[in-house]
């Protein structure tokens, strides 16, 4: 028993089991074994990165959220659905798609929208300004009172054009 492969003070059984361990093992075992724990090596020495080790934290972190929030199931579920969306978009899909963007894109990105865009903004800024101190005393008198206001029929009748031009360019 004083093979290369036995172990001093080994049971007899353990050394012959790492006997037939050295013997079955061919040249092409040794170098893919060999392979894969230089590989599982190299990925340790990764995670041993600052910047790595950080990264894998944080995943965790958000797993473990996802998990008790019960959302990470729903996430995997979103993920099988794109995946299942790509694999079934056929070229001729993706060929009106881009089209689709493109024509949105030079429709939608010009100066003349993107001043709507910051009017609209802005005037939906000024009215939650101007009208978060507003108490309405409530009531149907008090309804009826401010649908005597001049102003207020003003915006009515303007609300109801702009519904009208809407409607007139849906059927269009």
């Amino acid at each position: 028993m004083s093979d290369i492969n036995s172990l001093p003070n080994a049971p007899e059984g353990l050394d012959r089991l790492i006997t037939a361990a050295g013997d079955a093992l061919t040249d092409q075992m040794v170098e893919r074994l060999t392979a894969t724990l230089g590989n599982g090596l190299e990925l340790l020495d990764r995670l041993n990165e600052e910047d790595t080790r950080d990264a894998v934290h944080s995943l965790l972190d958000e797993l473990t959220v996802l998990h008790r929030t019960g959302d990470l199931t729903g996430t995997f579920e979103l993920i099988h659905l794109l995946g299942a969306i790509r694999n079934a978009m056929t070229d001729g899909m993706v060929e009106r798609l881009a089209g689709f963007m493109e024509h949105m894109v030079s429709n939608l990105a010009n100066e003349e929208i993107a001043d709507l865009a910051h009017t609209a903004k802005e005037a939906v800024n000024g009215a939650i300004r101007d009208s978060a101190d507003y108490t309405a005393p409530g009531g149907v008198m008090a309804t009826l009172k401010m649908l005597g206001d001049p102003e207020t029929q003003s915006s009515i009748v303007f609300l109801r054009t702009l519904a009208d031009n809407l409607r007139k360019s849906d059927s269009a």
